[in-house]
């Protein structure tokens, strides 16, 4: 088995093939009184082996994937009511129930955490980062530190991540620095003698000899070595799983000039004009486009730099939708602020924050070469401001572009893009295998889950899915 993407559905699904195997700890109470009796029906039978769709029946939460509310309920019994109940998981290593794989990713484990600033704060509580079986408050105690409104910095989540994979002894599965450039359904007698005979001598193989399978997936693509070269390779696998989340494809707004150099996609692009010394107090505005949380952060990090800001986004500042207005307050005070300021701050009324001007309901119509964009409003009224640097935050998809069609064909809604949030891949909500492609699984945002908490509750859908097919009698 194959999967491309190292990010948390990755490691956590890595952590499930080798053999790491949960069962309901004997003795321990849930809250849930249903799903109470349902683990009590069959304690010596692993969660991978049961009905992961009875289990999971008439469970409600913060996701729309039943799995996912399971696992997640099962390893943070009551966290959505400020609760600190166990999990109720035991973890027993099964070696011979481990499923040989492959995890390919172009980063060091942990994926895209390695990308994002390092004091960054996560939206999420500290505890809904963890992986199974090693509760991340207690990597951070062992680190002498603490969380900061139960909050953790994106640094300390990269390097968690990074120390998982090593102290559960996963490293063998990892093949970091990797490009994947295709992922095609080829005939298995179309692959030379040869090249079986080579694979099956590797001890690692991913091949999976079996006579019903008369087609595979052929994985293409390249190895960055230490010297900067491309080493390119050929798997194939029986099955493959897309773990890639969403981050290195920031969404465009499609508009006149948005290629020009001043025009960025990325937060980071801000982080290396401030080290440079290119923005400051005495520059003009930097033009922040969008209203969620990666243009909050760049608001925060503008202001605490104490850099000019013009902030543009389509919404009314007291939709519904808008994220702001789902946070609590309490546990989002810096966000709770730039909602403030958008709301207190436009340009038709002057309120108590320096270098800030929010312009709701407004579109970027162009971008000029001489620095100028220009905004309309909803009456149709255009404006032209000077900026230094313009960043588009407006989120993020996939890239797919290693499938064939990128990826079109799977999704739910089959002749538009693939979205995290408005259009994901189209999966067994029980098994997380593509509902168009036998074989292959999506996990993460790809399959709707955007929380760490979440992809989990895939992962397991996933090993208990390939887990079956591999055993065909499980108890």
């Amino acid at each position: 088995i194959f999967f491309s993407g190292n990010g948390p559905s990755g490691i956590c699904l890595s952590y499930l093939l080798s053999g790491y195997t949960p069962y309901f700890k004997r003795h321990s109470l849930h809250p849930h009184p249903v799903l109470q009796r349902k683990l009590e029906e069959a304690p010596e039978v692993s969660l991978l082996d049961q009905d992961l769709e009875y289990l999971s029946e008439g469970l409600e939460g913060r996701s729309h994937n039943p799995v996912a509310l399971l696992f997640d309920t099962l390893q943070r019994p009551d966290t959505d009511f400020g609760g600190t109940a166990e999990s109720v998981l035991t973890w027993w290593h099964e070696p011979d129930r481990a499923i040989p794989h492959l995890v390919l990713g172009r980063n060091a484990p942990g994926g895209a955490w390695h990308s994002i600033e390092g004091s960054m704060v996560t939206l999420s509580r500290g505890e809904w980062m963890g992986l199974p079986d090693l509760p991340f408050k207690e990597w951070l105690k062992q680190k002498r530190r603490g969380l900061r409104n139960n909050r953790a910095t994106a640094e300390d989540i990269a390097q968690y991540y990074q120390h998982y994979v090593v102290k559960k002894g996963l490293q063998k599965n990892f093949r970091c620095g990797t490009v994947v450039t295709s992922v095609r359904k080829v005939s298995a007698e179309s692959i030379s003698k040869h090249t079986q005979e080579d694979l099956q001598e590797d001890s690692d193989s991913l091949w999976n000899s079996n006579e019903q399978s008369t087609e595979v997936f052929q994985v293409d693509g390249f190895f960055k070595t230490v010297e900067g070269d491309k080493e390119p390779f050929s798997i194939y696998a029986e099955n493959v799983v897309l773990a890639t989340g969403t981050y290195d494809n920031p969404t465009w707004l499609g508009v006149k000039g948005e290629n020009l150099s001043y025009v960025h996609h990325q937060l980071s692009a801000l982080e290396e004009a401030v080290k440079s010394n290119s923005v400051g107090i005495m520059s003009d505005p930097v033009l922040i486009v969008g209203a969620g949380l990666t243009a909050a952060d760049a608001i925060l990090f503008a202001h605490h730099c104490n850099i000019p800001v013009i902030h543009a986004f389509r919404r009314r500042v007291g939709d519904p939708g808008l994220i702001f207005n789902q946070l609590p307050k309490m546990m989002y005070p810096e966000y709770h602020k730039v909602h403030q300021m958008m709301k207190e701050q436009t340009a038709a009324c002057a309120g108590p924050y320096e270098h800030y001007i929010s312009l709701p309901e407004h579109h970027v119509l162009s971008f000029g070469k001489d620095k100028k964009c220009i905004l309309q409003d909803k009456n149709g009224c255009q404006k032209a401001y000077k900026i230094s640097m313009a960043l588009v935050l407006t989120g993020s998809n996939p890239n797919l572009s290693f499938l064939p069609n990128d990826g079109i064909d799977l999704a739910v809604v089959s002749d538009q893009p693939v979205n995290p949030k408005r259009n994901p891949i189209d999966v067994d909500p029980f098994t997380y295998e593509c509902s168009q492609e036998k074989g292959l699984y999506a996990l993460g945002p790809l399959a709707g889950d955007n929380f760490v908490r979440f992809v989990q509750g895939g992962a397991l859908a996933v090993a208990s899915s390939l887990s079956k097919k591999a055993n065909k009698n499980p108890p």
